[in-house]
């Protein structure tokens, strides 16, 4: 199993775990510093309801990651967003470049 390169992962993302919602809103997990490949790039993706939105960011981070869908992600211009869909990429043995792709809104 490969992982992203580390000179590849220049970005420092600050991620905190959707833990689900409470009476009061949403509950989320500590803040986690992450480094990542980010990129800034609007296209359409599917949320887990099946429905399509727009993503305007995508990070390409390590596989050990738990960002969640719903987990909020403050990026590294201080601006706040959340992770529609948390796709790993796991080539299972494979020579590939394993990582997680956190979709953001």
């Amino acid at each position: 199993m490969a992982a992203l390169p580390q000179w590849l992962m220049r970005h420092l993302i600050t991620v905190e775990p959707y833990l689900g919602n409470s009476a009061y809103g949403p509950r989320y997990g500590p803040p986690v510093q992450v480094r990542c490949f980010l990129d800034e790039q609007t296209r359409l993706v599917r949320a887990s309801s099946g429905d399509q939105v727009t993503s305007t960011s995508t990070a390409y981070s390590p596989l050990a990651i738990n960002a969640p869908a719903e987990s909020r992600v403050t990026l590294p211009g201080g601006r706040q967003t959340t992770v529609i869909a948390a796709l790993r990429r796991d080539g299972g043995g494979l020579a590939t470049p394993d990582h997680v792709e956190l979709q953001l809104v």
